[in-house]
């Protein structure tokens, strides 16, 4: 008799940590992204603030209409290495090339917009080629409910702990201080460790899955066909928990994406961070990485994905805007002491921690959604459901960075500040703009998130019929293929 489901116990640690491994790819692009791009084509490079995340958000947009096409592909791969990990051992390498592209533009001066916009593409292709059929292994691995966000937790500490380390490279290694920030040499270094970060990371969580997913699937799938691809991610989003997903993780995502790409304003312009102090940020970014992963599981436990996800958004945005209100109102220490420094962690710590339970939650609710529309339709659709996924990640998140470049723009800061000497006004405008945004973003997130309709006990009782169907039909499809 074929199997019936995917494992619903326990997986093994090593499986855990190989397949969190994969996700240090996507933390070193998310990081160099989000953090470093716009200020180094802004403030390095020279090229105007607006017109950066313009380039920055077709890229996205390009690439989210790119990502159903790769998931389809990913679900009909047939090869006796199964359908994802054929691509994990392909896809790194070029993106490693283009990675380094992107940090080099030709005689290290400033690229045109169509320059910036071909290697952005590119990169975020490649990178696509890698995490979308990385992440669809996570309902074939397994289909216990608790099980998917300990997959999940793996991930999201790999890929934080990958980008933060590209984040302690570049303050303390490649461009310390602040003013290192704003000279070149030091991306060109940037690049070339990340690239090389991202193929060991692909190609070893590859190997690391390896005996556990390299079989020829059972079924052949249809030919691919551009019409199935975008009929399947047509069909992703006609599901109604897809929808609500969608909205809820839409917003999320953008204010992910802002405030990623504001970080080093906010924290070289406003809050004045010296170099000590930037060098201690990313070890605060992972104590509140370590302080997720212990706490998510209990919360889901509780409150279960979209309660937690509610109450991720609304904790994370109220704690995080306490410091830019008292900023405003004079009741904080003196931006750049000690002081002020030491206040702005405790609460970033906490805010970021319950910011990742968002992107956790809400990131597992996915794979509940697969079970249902295999139940309706008779298919496994991982790959299109997790490019719809990225699809929404990537419209957002470039967004978020769209709007990251207008706050800049409409503050007036000009391009050669320097950190202490930027007028009061001007980091006002910043600030206001910032908020405003936060905190809308955060009330769409909560509410549509909390909204989702799959629980624990709807995906177990769903689960348990299709095996129940596929033992008394061991001709039919099974839970995994």
């Amino acid at each position: 008799m074929r199997r019936m489901s995917a494992n619903a116990g326990p997986l093994p640690l090593r499986l855990k940590l190989a397949h969190g491994f994969g996700a240090v790819a996507f933390g070193v692009k998310d990081n160099g992204f989000s953090f470093f791009l716009l200020l180094y084509y802004n403030q390095v490079l020279g090229m105007d603030a607006g017109m950066v995340s313009i380039a920055l958000l077709i890229a996205l947009l390009v690439d989210g209409v790119i990502d159903p096409i790769i998931g389809n592909l990913t679900d009909r791969t047939y090869t006796r290495w199964g359908r994802r990990l054929p691509w994990l051992y392909a896809a790194p390498i070029p993106l490693a090339f283009a990675w380094i592209a992107l940090w080099s533009p030709p005689g290290g001066e400033q690229p045109t917009f169509l320059g910036l916009l071909a290697i952005a593409i590119t990169v975020r292709i490649l990178l696509s080629a890698c995490e979308v059929p990385s992440v669809s292994l996570v309902p074939e691995l397994t289909s216990d409910y608790d099980e998917r966000t300990t997959l999940f937790r793996y991930r999201y500490l790999s890929g934080w702990s990958g980008g933060l380390l590209m984040m302690i490279l570049a303050y303390s290694v490649f461009m310390p201080g602040a003013e290192g920030l704003l000279k070149a040499d030091g991306y060109v270094t940037f690049g070339i460790f990340g690239a090389v970060l991202m193929v060991v990371s692909v190609i070893g969580s590859a190997i690391g899955q390896h005996s556990y997913v390299a079989k020829l699937p059972e079924h052949k799938p249809e030919p691919f066909s551009m019409k199935s691809a975008f009929s399947e991610i047509r069909e992703a989003f006609s599901e109604r928990a897809f929808l609500i997903f969608a909205v809820g993780g839409l917003a999320a995502y953008v204010s992910q994406g802002m405030t990623f790409s504001m970080t080093n304003y906010l924290n070289v312009f406003v809050w004045q961070l010296d170099q000590a102090a930037l060098s201690a940020y990313p070890w605060m970014l992972f104590v509140s990485v370590v302080l997720m992963f212990f706490i998510v599981s209990p919360m889901h436990r509780r409150f279960g994905k979209p309660k937690s996800a509610a109450i991720g958004a609304i904790g994370s945005v109220a704690l995080f805007m306490v410091p830019y209100t008292l900023l405003l109102v004079g009741m904080w220490p003196q931006p750049g002491s000690l002081e002020s420094t030491t206040i702005y962690f405790g609460f970033h710590l906490v805010a970021n921690t319950l910011g990742i339970v968002v992107m956790i939650s809400a990131s597992s609710m996915i794979a509940e959604i697969v079970e249902k529309h295999y139940e309706s339709t008779g298919r496994r659709s991982e790959g299109a459901f997790y490019s719809g996924n990225w699809l929404v990640q990537k419209c957002a998140t470039g967004l978020g960075i769209f709007i990251s470049g207008q706050i800049i723009s409409a503050s007036q800061l000009a391009r050669d500040s320097a950190p202490g000497s930027v007028p009061q006004d001007v980091i006002q405008t910043m600030i206001v703009l910032y908020a405003i945004a936060a905190v809308i973003l955060a009330i769409v997130s909560a509410y549509w998130l909390g909204r989702f309709p799959i629980g624990r006990e709807e995906h177990e009782q769903r689960v348990a019929a299709i095996n129940a169907a596929a033992r008394a039909d061991p001709d039919a499809h099974n839970l995994v293929p």
